[in-house]
């Protein structure tokens, strides 16, 4: 893949909240793009931290239902009808992917490298944030719609409880996907010159 051409598939890359249960390419595929996205990913130290759980079917509906209850217990009653229709918006989707940081990994490299503690939680995060980014844009690149959403830690115990998923394993972030049924809102761009500086 050129350059050019990478950078058309990161252009393309946007959030997408109208998506179908139609799917454009096998579960298997979409299954082997998630891991190469784990297996190829960089993370700080090497520490391949990060965690990815794909939900399909009833797993999918499963999660934004658990969801959709949860936030039904805190939100007030008047004003729940927006946040149900969006907990169904993504429920309409085909799947929902789970990222995750193991925080055992975490942990034992803040107590292998002290000098370091503090950054390692950060890194982390970088690492998680750049995983959401590899698989968005792959599901992408395949046709899917996807967004990404933040109901942790909300739903945290209730998702490691319902697939047996080890009490280390930290949610960051989720991502509904789906066949798009809409094309994505126009963006606006800040000027460059504020967001880039060149020295030569």
């Amino acid at each position: 893949m050129t350059s050019q051409a990478f950078m058309e598939a990161v252009k393309e890359r946007r959030s997408i909240y109208g998506i179908s249960k139609e799917s454009v390419i096998s579960d298997d595929k979409i299954v082997e793009l998630v891991q190469e996205a784990v297996k190829n990913t960089p993370s700080s130290f090497n520490s391949q931290s990060a965690r990815l759980v794909v939900l399909l079917g009833d797993s999918h509906n499963k999660f934004w239902d658990m969801t959709t209850n949860t936030l039904r217990a805190i939100v007030p009653a008047d004003q729940f009808e927006q946040t149900e229709q969006k907990m169904s918006g993504f429920k309409s989707g085909y799947g929902t992917v789970l990222f995750f940081e193991d925080k055992k990994v975490v942990d034992g490299l803040m107590e292998s490298f002290p000098s370091y503690a503090q950054n390692f939680p950060i890194w982390s995060h970088h690492s998680s944030g750049m995983h959401q980014f590899v698989v968005w844009t792959a599901l992408e690149k395949e046709g899917f719609g996807a967004s990404l959403q933040h109901y942790n830690p909300l739903v945290d115990e209730e998702v490691k409880q319902t697939w047996s998923l080890p009490d280390s394993w930290q949610l960051i972030a989720q991502m509904p996907f789906g066949k798009p049924t809409v094309a994505p809102g126009e963006k606006e761009f800040k000027p460059l010159d504020e967001r880039v500086k060149i020295f030569k």
